[in-house]
């Protein structure tokens, strides 16, 4: 599976938000990761990640989907039936997938990963940017990506939370596909030589 590369918006330019997306994407990303209805509006074609951290989940579903989202991700924990909430994103002609928090165990994804289009872990735990990367994130990716591998489904494995050029390829190596990056991306100086360093590493990684 081709890696990409989502910087995350929520460390973007909020004043101009869709100058930045754009120009993160001329410089190389693959996937922007949130939403902004306007960004759709404003001619971004990308795919865009949505992760959900609302409770209860299935009734915000239907909005984003209309939004322009491609994926839809949501924590299990929010969801009273997780089955029939990842059949609603599908049916809203989105990915459908699941988020596990950092102290969030994996078995959920035993009983749902025929309806599973991604897995997103955080390695940080989700609310503000720039945080740093908790190590055994790596373990958790490794039996992540043990899982899927076992499933024989066509599943991302994304990763979110202190993503940076210095340890993507490690983080590859452990499994993953998709790597969410806020702050190491619109916090650099140069978008372009940042993901190219990092397509780089992960390169190397494989």
């Amino acid at each position: 599976m081709k890696p990409l590369i989502a910087p995350s918006i929520l460390s973007a330019n909020f004043a101009r938000l869709g100058e930045d997306v754009k120009a993160v994407l001329d410089a190389g990303a693959d996937i922007v990761h949130l939403i902004c209805e306007a960004l759709r509006n404003d001619g971004i074609e990308a795919p865009i990640d949505v992760h959900l951290m609302v409770e209860p989940v299935d009734r915000i579903i239907p909005d984003f989907a209309e939004a322009g989202a491609t994926y839809i991700t949501f924590h299990p924990e929010a969801s009273r039936h997780v089955d029939r909430s990842l059949g609603l994103i599908r049916d809203e002609g989105c990915k459908a997938g699941l988020v596990f928090n950092p102290a969030t165990p994996l078995n959920w994804l035993e009983h749902v990963i025929d309806k599973v289009d991604m897995v997103l872990l955080m390695s940080v735990n989700p609310g503000f940017g720039g945080q740093k990367f908790i190590p055994s994130a790596l373990d958790k990716l490794r039996d992540a990506r043990r899982m899927i591998d076992d499933s024989g489904f066509d599943i991302r494995l994304e990763i979110d939370g202190g993503v940076k050029v210095d340890n993507i390829g490690e983080i590859a190596a452990a499994g993953a596909d998709t790597f969410v990056a806020g702050s190491a991306i619109f916090g650099s100086d140069d978008y372009a030589a940042t993901i190219a360093a990092m397509k780089a590493e992960i390169e190397k990684a494989g």
